[in-house]
């Protein structure tokens, strides 16, 4: 586990109000972990809590070095990328400033592969990202988090305002990013990215995972769906 993440007994708060109670996690090279859960479970506060932008306290340590306490900047720069649900990107900037500010020297990933991965991108290039669509957004999102050539990717709800076609581009997308080494933790509402890659899943409630283990092992176990999951 020294090149992925491993979590242990993670407690984070928002101000003084408590959100997550002892998460244990851990996420290998190259895995995909789909984290699912009820709204207010405290996936989103997990996200937070890896990329230092709320207060934790516990041992969560990254390729064996503890990430509790330092700032998002260092923690970027060891090799973590985040793609929030808000998607964050600088609106009055154009698409290819977008991604030019996501760039690191000698990246894997370059512009232009972001334009073939999401051609959209390429024919928007010039446009102010505050003119793009929702769905544009999010893959302008992701595709300026991978240019920063991150060795794990946290990603809050990727699927989110995405059309069919697009959102199976992204789980090629995320494909290629396991194949290539990279690990991923993909925050995820109903599962729909998750199945497309048969993603390990972990159940968050009430700020702990109560459930850690393949997809298929969830589908047979309705105990936790009826529990932790909302159903229907």
């Amino acid at each position: 586990m020294s090149a992925g993440l491993r979590i242990h007994d993670l407690r984070a708060w928002h101000g003084a109000a408590q959100v997550l109670h002892g998460v244990n996690l851990s996420i290998a090279e190259g895995e995909i972990v789909a984290l699912v859960g009820r709204n207010g479970s405290g996936r989103s506060t997990l996200a937070k809590s890896i990329m230092g932008l709320v207060r934790c306290e516990g041992e969560m340590r990254f390729r064996d070095a503890s990430l509790v306490g330092l700032r998002p900047f260092r923690i970027a720069r060891m090799g973590i990328g985040y793609v929030p649900e808000t998607r964050d990107v600088f609106p009055g900037l154009s698409v290819r400033e977008n991604l030019v500010l996501g760039e690191r020297p000698g990246t894997r990933f370059s512009v232009n592969d972001a334009y073939r991965l999401f051609p959209v991108l390429r024919e928007r290039a010039r446009v102010k990202a505050s003119a793009l669509s929702g769905g544009e957004q999010q893959m302008l999102a992701l595709a300026r988090t991978l240019a920063g050539d991150p060795s794990l990717v946290v990603i809050d709800e990727p699927g989110e305002g995405l059309a069919p076609q697009v959102l199976m581009q992204v789980a090629a997308c995320l494909a290629g990013l396991r194949e290539r080494g990279v690990a991923i933790l993909l925050i995820e509402e109903r599962l729909t990215i998750a199945r497309m890659l048969d993603a390990r899943v972990a159940v968050m409630g009430h700020g702990a995972v109560q459930f850690d283990g393949a997809l298929g092992e969830l589908e047979t176990r309705a105990d936790v769906q009826r529990e932790w999951l909302s159903v229907g």
